[in-house]
């Protein structure tokens, strides 16, 4: 009979504050992770803002402000809207393959790691921690064939201040008379508890994770200006380019745009001769999959409603996308 393989608990960390060196490595680490291996990566940004992989910089950005502040634009390969770091805030990614997926129990890594300080955190919505119903966790999540990732933010002692000063929420993120709802929904830890910090947070997440999964097997820190490890080097040109951050956004002939359970959505459309000869799709969903079948799909078809459903309905979607097509199919 054939041994089994012992668990490998694996904790990464990064000494860079750089948005797409850490990026970089989290990929490297999802494209690596071996079959019996859970890892926790712990990373910090400073002044980024980082926004989910189908989403519109232009619309979720305040790029001129940006510009004026420093401030570096990053986009992850997970779904979901776009979010502010600073070094006060702590990023968490747990690593596995699929058949090791378990978001409860990774979750619970945090929720437990936070509580140890004697607050009540839960887990609310698609992908928010709350504590006294205010936000100070944003999670999302990256699937492909074989391999998976969850990460998430704690805003821990950020300056929220500035969450509505990069960020451009939309209309149904904005209360009346025009104040932004942004700082009402969001919550530092450091100011519910003074004892929290970075560092505490750190290794008290470590902790959890020691009690939950066993103890680490392996550590590795990563340091941007040391690094010799040719991939995460090569993918690092990809994170920090215009095409991978801005991608193209060329001027649309028709704009649909809508918001929905699973998220908002925005559909560009270029046309030639009555056929459909460019599309866009934009949106904070967490499912990152739809989007390039959709706009793949819609290539070369005639531009009339009857046209665009009949090719959005012949996509190859499980029952769990079934209510996100239904509602996309309302669009046209």
């Amino acid at each position: 009979m054939q041994k089994l393989n012992k668990r490998l608990n694996t904790l990464v960390t990064s000494s860079s504050f750089n948005p797409w060196f850490n990026l970089s490595v989290e990929e490297v680490l999802l494209k690596n992770v071996k079959e019996n291996e859970i890892i926790l990566f712990l990373w910090q940004n400073k002044d980024s803002v980082v926004i989910g992989r189908n989403q519109n910089p232009w619309k979720e950005c305040s790029l001129k402000k940006m510009d004026e502040g420093k401030v570096k634009l990053a986009r992850r390969l997970s779904g979901g809207g776009a979010v502010y770091h600073d070094i006060g805030n702590l990023n968490f990614t747990f690593l596995m393959r699929k058949v090791n997926y378990n978001l409860e129990k990774q979750l619970d890594v945090i929720l437990q790691g936070v509580n140890s300080f004697g607050l009540n955190a839960v887990f609310s919505g698609r992908n928010d921690i709350l504590i006294e119903g205010k936000k100070f966790s944003g999670n999302a999540y990256y699937f492909d064939d074989k391999f998976s990732y969850h990460h998430g933010t704690i805003l821990i002692d950020s300056d929220i201040s500035k969450l509505s000063n990069y960020l451009n929420p939309s209309k149904e993120k904005i209360v009346s008379k025009g104040i932004d709802s942004v700082r009402s929904r969001v919550v530092n830890l450091h100011s519910i508890s003074k004892d929290i910090t970075v560092e505490k947070l750190k290794h008290s997440i470590q902790n959890c994770f020691e009690q939950s999964y066993g103890q680490f097997t392996e550590f590795i820190e990563y340091n941007e200006h040391t690094i010799k490890n040719k991939e995460i080097i090569n993918i690092y040109e990809k994170y920090s380019s215009w095409q991978w951050i801005y991608g193209e956004s060329p001027v649309f002939d028709v704009h649909y745009e809508n918001k929905f359970k699973w998220g908002e959505i925005q559909v560009g459309l270029s046309f030639e001769n009555g056929y459909i000869t460019n599309s866009k799709i934009y949106t904070d969903a967490l499912n990152t999959s739809f989007a390039d079948r959709i706009k793949n799909a819609l290539i070369g078809v005639k531009f009339n409603t009857k046209d665009i459903v009949k090719a959005l309905k012949s996509i190859d979607y499980n029952d769990n996308e079934a209510q996100i097509y239904n509602d996309i199919f309302k669009l046209f």
